[in-house]
């Protein structure tokens, strides 16, 4: 709840006999928020907005040419003696509204102050464009009367039958994507390829004029205008943008979320019908640009605009939800006024909310939405430094001292010489040095438990892999998996109607070169020799296709449990010779084999590193302990298994140009784990999973230091 306010102000003198008056060009409007009702003071010629609390805009409403603000103050505080605003409130309201330039009256014509505030605001422009530098936008159209012109020929996008449609061709094209992942993975592997970037930036400028055009053109089909459309800077690429806050002025609540989510909306059916294209197409220009485009208008709507950490879409339409506008800077001074009165003990210390509700929501929103844009901003830098070395570290160092140096130097500045704290800066001092204290000796002194996972699969102990020795199609299972079977036992059946009549014409030549053969004997023909050759080849070559067609028949290599575990999907089709179709498990103990890069293998190898237990996909409640572990040091660069890879769906990088999806593309070491012979899992060889390292504790800031060094090593051979 907000704290109380003070009555009197020593300051008061200066402002009570002076007369005051909002402009003739401010516009006034009412919102509800929660029950209450707000005010909407709006400024046409900037396009800016303020908003003020009931008790703000009961005092600012009577304002009047021949009144005092004496006068109007006292009038407000004998008709509300609790809810009229103080002395000091009453100052700061004025104050901000004069430096707005919304104030008309008796004041010190001074006009060169005039022009101050505008320099003044200029500059502050500026300062904000260079503090966002990734984030900046440049105004340059005005395209009101366009939006206007064209706004018939879009109108019946908004109708529900259409809306209705839209929804079904979205999840029509999810289906679509869900039933070919293998090839979304593929080719995401390839989006940061040089040669995909021209495409991705293209992608990228479709996707937001379209998105754009759906905020303006709701605002304007809503009554709102629309009077900036210029370029905007993310993360130094040069985009387009519309400036819809017009609809911050609507009434209804509806309304302005409509506006704020018909950017999303656009983009969501923008990425289904690119998701169609990239489906149907076949391998070119046009499939890649589909790809690239529905990936931006897909990723780009989760990560940034439907977020409501970060002050887009997601952002207004969350506060809209909640009846509480402000919710970004109102987050900010919620958590300034935890601070400052329960750690620094400012008692008097005043909170944005009027309610637990909205102190709840202000606390979260205030702490969560700072955690997030740096973790995104990192992100973001991150990935421009793998492409652009120099450009990354300038971006880090922007962000470096707008983040950190900044309001460090502020908040020095507040603990020496705050007004508010002269009474308790001693112990705001000691807090803060106190808090320093605890953060580093958590930070940097108290050592922590780590762990690490390692990727792996499980298998027998000994196995034979099941191979077909000639190409066919399956048509028959001879022997269900799970059976015990001897070396030789027939397991699948093929069929090759191509290499059946091969033989029948192969058979057939044979038979006519022998009645030659025997004619050119019993003549003693010149050519019995030419055709005693050619008879010998084709018996050789009949010879190997009878061998082929016996291989039909897939036989078990050696003794043990038949396993088939992709009976069904293999079921009619085509399997070429020298397939893998499935495994001979000899009865008994199981390995689970883990691979390790190179930047943790250094520490594994240590003798203090003790393996943990193993946890398979699908049975992660019931973790498998470790027995004997082995480690093989020596650099790998095959996979134990295609599973373990990203289109196999695991999380190793492999090669690009590798089809089977085994070479890696960064060596690795494997480590095998020897598995107790009794297990409450259900152990079925060829099942992935991980197996966990426990590894002698650290400071966090240690860690954190191993973990960047390994990742410029990585990405940057630093």
């Amino acid at each position: 709840m907000p704290a109380e306010n003070k009555t009197f102000s020593e300051m008061w003198y200066r402002v009570a006999g002076l007369s005051v008056w909002l402009g003739p060009q401010v516009r006034v409007r009412r919102q509800h928020f929660r029950g209450d009702v707000w005010h909407l003071v709006e400024d046409p010629f900037n396009n800016s907005f303020y908003r003020l609390r009931p008790q703000a805009y009961d005092f600012v409403g009577r304002l009047r040419k021949g009144r005092s603000i004496e006068e109007v103050w006292s009038e407000c505080l004998e008709l509300d003696p609790d809810g009229a605003p103080g002395q000091d409130e009453v100052i700061q309201l004025l104050a901000q509204l004069h430096q707005a330039n919304l104030l008309h009256g008796d004041l010190p014509p001074d006009h060169a102050k005039i022009f101050e505030r505008y320099r003044k605001r200029k500059q502050r422009e500026r300062r904000f464009i260079w503090k966002h530098l990734m984030f900046a936008r440049f105004p340059l159209w005005d395209p009101d009367a366009f939006l206007v012109r064209t706004l018939p020929l879009v109108r019946w996008l908004a109708r529900p039958w259409v809306i209705l449609l839209w929804l079904g061709i979205v999840a029509f094209a999810a289906k679509g994507v869900l039933e070919n992942t293998s090839g979304l993975g593929a080719q995401a592997m390839n989006l940061l390829a040089f040669e995909n970037l021209l495409l991705l930036y293209a992608a990228i400028v479709v996707v937001k004029t379209l998105h754009e055009f759906g905020h303006a053109y709701t605002c304007r089909g809503l009554g709102g205008e629309v009077h900036t459309m210029g370029i905007m800077l993310l993360v130094l690429s040069p985009l387009p943008y519309m400036d819809a806050t017009a609809s911050w002025s609507f009434r209804e609540r509806w309304k302005r979320i409509a506006v704020a989510s018909a950017g999303m909306g656009v983009e969501l059916v923008v990425a289904a019908f690119a998701a169609l294209v990239w489906v149907a197409a076949g391998e070119g220009l046009a499939r890649d640009l589909a790809f690239n485009i529905m990936l931006v208008a897909s990723v780009s709507t989760l990560v940034f605009n439907a977020n409501p950490l970060l002050r887009y879409d997601g952002y207004y339409i969350l506060a809209d939800l909640l009846d509480i506008p402000n919710l970004h800077s109102r987050g900010q001074k919620q958590v300034r006024h935890l601070a400052e009165h329960y750690l620094f003990g400012l008692k008097k210390s005043k909170s944005p909310a009027n309610s637990a509700y909205e102190a709840g929501w202000l606390t979260a929103h205030g702490i969560l939405a700072g955690i997030y844009r740096v973790v995104v901003f990192a992100g973001i830098i991150f990935f421009v430094s793998t492409q652009y070395l120099l450009l990354g570290l300038l971006m880090a160092v922007i962000c470096l001292v707008s983040w950190l140096v900044v309001p460090a130097g502020k908040f020095a500045k507040y603990l020496a010489d705050s007004p508010s704290l002269q009474r308790n800066r001693t112990r705001a001092l000691l807090v803060t040095a106190g808090g320093a204290a605890v953060v580093f000796g958590l930070l940097a002194v108290l050592p922590f438990p780590q762990s690490m996972r390692a990727p792996g699969i499980l298998r027998a102990a000994e196995f034979s892999e099941v191979v077909t020795e000639a190409e066919g199609r399956l048509v028959a299972q001879l022997t269900p998996g799970g059976t015990f079977v001897e070396a030789g036992t027939p397991l699948l059946r093929l069929e090759n109607e191509d290499l059946h009549r091969e033989i029948e014409s192969v058979s057939a030549r044979l038979r006519e070169l022998e009645v030659r053969w025997r004619r050119a004997l019993g003549e003693a023909t010149p050519d019995l020799a030419a055709i005693e050759q050619s008879r010998l080849a084709l018996e050789a070559r009949r010879a190997r296709l009878l061998s082929r067609a016996a291989a039909l028949v897939v036989r078990a290599p050696v003794a043990g449990v038949w396993s088939f575990p992709q009976s069904e999907e293999m079921a009619g089709a085509w399997l070429a010779r020298g397939a893998r179709i499935g495994h001979v498990l000899s009865e008994g103990d199981f390995v689970f084999t883990a691979i390790v890069s190179q930047r943790t293998a250094s520490r594994l190898f240590a003798d203090e590193t003790r393996a943990g237990r193993i946890r398979l996909a699908g049975q992660g409640g019931m973790p498998i302990p470790v027995g004997r572990v082995l480690f093989i040091q020596a650099e790998q660069d095959r996979l134990p298994s295609a599973a373990l890879g990203v289109l196999g769906g695991g999380s190793v990088a492999t090669a690009a140009n590798d089809a089977e999806g085994v070479r890696t593309t960064e060596a690795f070491f494997e480590v095998r784990a020897f598995l107790p012979p009794e297990q409450d899992a259900l152990l079925r060889h060829g099942l992935t999973g991980s197996l966990r390292f426990n590894l002698p504790p650290e400071p966090l800031t240690r860690q954190a230091g191993r973990r960047l060094r390994q990742l410029f090593q990585t990405h940057f051979s630093l």
